[in-house]
């Protein structure tokens, strides 16, 4: 039975976990011989960690990678016996979250080398992960330093990464010249740290094939049901369905206007329904309708589902309201209360981040605290 306050909410949030964890095994079995970890950040990329944690790690995930030791520590006991990695690595002063939680640092510069080189001597061993700049020019040592590194007679028998990793700049772009430069550099890293285990691959990674999955992938968005490579078809389930509710639908005359600066204009007689989202929910103003000024993407911008039929969004996306025209259903059919889809099981969460000139990373992680949400298991 559904909850009261999920019935009665102005927006809401259906979150399969099923899914999720169907999407989940789908990115470890692609993974091959390789392990695939979960990447839980900016939680659960707007999901909940609460919830999406416990369901990767009962279907067996034991890798998860967070951005933040906050976030691990707040992982810790939902993965007790997990090995947590940290993106942003160590920095002066949170040491204390690292060893206290067994979190693992992923060291991105020479200046979290002697940060984490310092704790050690204070603390005693800890595990570590050796990030290498293969091309992507944000994050990482050089081939050149990482190579160095691992053959400086010098190196503290202290520092022992337990996993190498690079990061892919074009994995969704499977013909793009930079991945086979990136993985013929990451292979020359990986060489020099044999029996360390390697990861390169992304969700978009696991897709290049098994040259790239190393010992350990990290699919992200693909196990959220966002597209991982672009141009073929997603065949990842839908794990976010995003509704709003009707508050009015109203009658405009031919040659009537609607929205901020007159911005939706109608050559037919129209029934416009005017729902209870907007921007200040990450329904960004970017996918207001067509025609309006600040459009820069997709010309037609954001549709709706609204009884078996997609429906476009007119006007300007405001901070509380955007304007659905559903003028081609039947006017019986569409009454305030009803909720219309703004992305998940019809609409695909990457078409509407299209149409805002984004991406679907950013959808989710956007998500708003007025969603009611609630959890299900399709399984």
């Amino acid at each position: 039975m559904l909850p009261p306050d999920f019935l009665s909410a102005s927006n809401r949030l259906t979150i399969d976990l099923g899914a999720l964890v169907d999407n989940w095994r789908a990115m470890n079995k692609r993974s091959g011989k390789a392990r695939a970890a979960a990447v839980l950040k900016a939680d659960a990329y707007g999901i909940g960690i609460a919830q999406a944690a416990p369901a990767l790690y009962a279907a067996g995930a034991r890798d998860f990678f967070v951005a933040n030791a906050e976030e691990g520590a707040a992982l810790r006991p939902l993965a007790p016996d997990g090995r947590i990695y940290i993106l942003a690595g160590m920095w002066p002063g949170n040491e204390a979250l690292f060893f206290d939680n067994d979190l693992v640092p992923v060291i991105n510069s020479d200046e979290q080398l002697a940060v984490f080189m310092a704790a050690l001597s204070e603390r005693g061993d800890h595990p570590c992960v050796l990030h290498v700049d293969t091309g992507m020019n944000r994050l990482g040592l050089t081939v050149e330093q990482a190579v160095a590194l691992a053959t400086d007679p010098a190196r503290p028998a202290s520092f022992s990464p337990v996993l190498i990793m690079s990061h892919l700049v074009s994995a969704d772009d499977p013909d793009h010249r930079l991945n086979g430069l990136q993985l013929r550099r990451f292979h020359e890293v990986s060489t020099a740290y044999e029996g360390v285990d390697a990861s390169l691959a992304n969700s978009g990674g696991v897709f290049l094939g098994p040259d790239y999955h190393f010992d350990l992938t990290r699919p992200g968005i693909a196990v959220y049901g966002g597209e991982a490579v672009n141009d073929i078809p997603n065949p990842m389930k839908p794990v976010v369905t995003a509704e709003a509710r009707i508050i009015q639908v109203r009658d405009v005359a031919a040659g009537g206007t609607a929205s901020y600066g007159a911005s939706a204009r109608f050559d037919r007689d129209s029934r416009i329904a005017t729902v209870a989202v907007g921007y200040a929910d990450g329904y960004h103003r970017s996918v207001s309708g067509g025609g309006v000024t600040l459009r820069q993407a997709t010309p037609s911008g954001a549709f709706g589902f609204l009884h078996g039929q997609k429906v476009p969004h007119v006007g300007r996306v405001t901070m509380d309201l955007s304007l659905f025209d559903v003028t081609d259903l039947p006017e019986s059919a569409v009454r305030p209360g009803d909720y219309i889809e703004l992305f998940g099981r019809h609409i695909a969460i990457d078409d509407v981040a299209r149409a805002g000139g984004t991406i679907g990373y950013e959808m989710l992680t956007s998500l708003g605290r007025r969603y009611i949400r609630h959890y299900i298991d399709s399984v």
